[in-house]
């Protein structure tokens, strides 16, 4: 539910959260107060300050895309799979087994594949409309099917309530990505700077109706599509290694989010372009994917197609300790002992305290507050988790 109402000295920022860090709260109010910004802005429940926008925000916007509203790592977004296996018929050493394969098989944290993979793994796109990304197939052959570092994770899980095996990914358009959001950041800062647009810090913008903007946009939807088979390459492999321990397991179809994109939608009656930085899509009936921290439990869920959020939810349950924080104050001791003591595989490190749990919100806290725009359908407990 809508917990606080903030003025921009454009519109408004609706937020579904009560309490913000005061230089999250300094972002938002910059975003309501965006020329360009239309009707209003969306503020999930897992906000936290990022770069230009918080990370947890949707902007919509008349004419003109925001790079820095969509983020560094472009279609960064969840995978899930159920699987036909049960938790309690598998012992630890099969769990241990499938996570060797993973960590032998998919590359995590900054590290790329020593050989380029198969070109028919790429999507498919006209290159010649995609003025940067055709000089970096070399980079994508190696950099597909491979985790990344910071928050990104790939976790087995189980049903609460039945006890079935999933298994769950967050990852994005590594360093592809990346490239493409810097490039073109910095053609809007020099855009605005040259045509003295009125902006905000870290908020500049391309038109659409020009070649650089309708290029973002080209290139940007490509990294969509580059991270949703980077999380299926990725995903293919984890089954492989299923099927060494289980070889007549069986796997539904992928459940796919992304949740760092802009996309053409039509809200109030208004056809505009829609920012989701760290926010999931959450339309009527649209299932979605919502993960806590690595020694909590994460959701699949329904949208309720909520207007007043531009039919968006949360991404997750959210930063509550920046990662400087996180390294600072929390104990590795008492963040492994959580995990420990409920079973779950994790190989938490001291330099990984801030992804630790006690770096995150309480998700039974931020699915609260968004109980209007999304109904949890099935709640998932971790039982071994892989961070890059």
């Amino acid at each position: 539910m809508i917990q606080r109402v903030v003025n921009g000295t454009k519109l408004s920022a609706k937020l579904w959260l009560d309490e913000v860090e005061d230089s999250c709260m300094e972002q938002i109010v910059r975003l309501a107060s965006l020329p360009y910004a239309f009707h209003h802005v969306a503020i999930m429940p897992d906000a936290h300050t990022g770069v230009g926008m918080p990370i947890g925000g949707v902007l919509a916007t008349k004419g003109v895309v925001v790079p820095n509203a969509v983020g560094v790592d472009i279609g960064c977004g969840m995978c899930a799979v159920r699987t036909n296996l049960k938790a309690s018929e598998l012992e630890r050493s099969d769990i241990t087994s499938v996570m060797r394969h993973i960590r032998k098989n998919i590359p995590l944290g900054f590290d790329h594949r020593k050989m380029p993979m198969d070109e028919s793994l790429l999507p498919e796109a006209d290159f010649d409309k995609l003025p940067l990304l055709k000089n970096l197939k070399e980079a994508m052959l190696r950099q597909i099917g491979t985790l990344g570092g910071g928050n990104h994770f790939i976790e087995i899980q189980k049903d609460a309530a039945n006890d079935d095996v999933w298994v769950m990914i967050h990852s994005g358009s590594r360093n592809v990505g990346l490239t493409i959001a810097k490039h073109y950041a910095k053609i809007a800062a020099e855009w605005c700077v040259k045509w003295h647009s009125e902006t905000q810090p870290g908020l500049e913008f391309l038109p659409i109706e020009f070649d650089k903007g309708r290029n973002y946009l080209n290139e940007m939807n490509y990294c969509v599509e580059f991270a949703l088979a980077n999380r299926k390459l990725m995903m293919d492999i984890i089954m492989e290694g299923f099927r060494l321990i289980r070889p007549n397991v069986e796997f539904d179809e992928i459940i796919n989010i992304a949740h760092n994109y802009a996309a053409f939608e039509n809200h109030f009656g208004e056809n505009v372009i829609v920012h989701r930085k760290g926010a999931t899509r959450a339309r009527l009936g649209e299932i979605g994917i919502i993960p806590g921290s690595m020694g909590t439990k994460s959701f699949i869920v329904e949208g309720l197609g909520n207007p007043e959020s531009f039919l968006s939810c949360s991404h997750g349950a959210g930063r509550r300790l920046s990662r400087a924080m996180a390294r600072e104050t929390l104990s590795l001791e008492e963040e492994c002992q959580k995990m420990d003591e409920k079973g779950i595989i994790h190989g938490m490190r001291r330099d990984g305290l801030d992804e630790a749990p006690g770096a995150y919100k309480d998700i039974d806290s931020v699915m609260q507050f968004e109980s209007d725009l999304v109904k949890p359908v099935v709640e998932l407990l971790p039982m071994a988790v892989v961070k890059g």
